[in-house]
């Protein structure tokens, strides 16, 4: 097992506050921002995003993702930032993913829906595995829609 090579998975409140489209400008400068500064230190992983919440794989070196998990605590747009995971991996589930953003396609609303009619997306009742499977479901459905 590569000791070095560490996923992180956690979920935060949605803090910003405005119309859709303020919304969706906080997050392409969040994704901006987060894909050069991810590359730089070897971090991947995938973004989901919601009205009510963040949800987010970090995979990389330790040190890099303590790092950047350390700087989304300290982000005012994310509040009650909770630690569903963090372990030593044998592989990156996002490898190629510098930072993806993954339900942000129109169809990705009947995943939500699905989601809610099991119980509702509460990522408070969900351990990091299950938020890994989200994630990584909805992240191979952005690159393969026939999945």
């Amino acid at each position: 097992m590569n000791t070095n090579l560490n996923r992180l998975v956690y979920y935060s409140k949605n803090r910003i506050i405005g119309e859709p489209k303020e919304l969706s400008l906080s997050i392409a400068s969040i994704l901006s921002t987060s894909r050069t500064k991810n590359a730089e230190v070897g971090v991947t992983g995938a973004l989901m995003f919601n009205a009510g919440c963040f949800a987010q794989v970090l995979e990389g070196p330790q040190h890099a993702v303590e790092a950047v998990f350390e700087r989304i605590q300290q982000d005012e747009r994310h509040g009650d930032v909770s630690l569903l995971a963090f372990e030593p991996v044998q592989f990156r589930f996002f490898g190629d993913w510098s930072m993806g953003f993954v339900g942000a396609k129109p169809n990705d609303a009947d995943v939500y829906g699905d989601l809610t009619e099991q119980g509702g997306f509460d990522a408070t009742r969900m351990t990091g595995d299950e938020l890994l499977s989200v994630l990584y479901r909805l992240a191979l459905q952005e690159e393969n829609p026939k999945y």
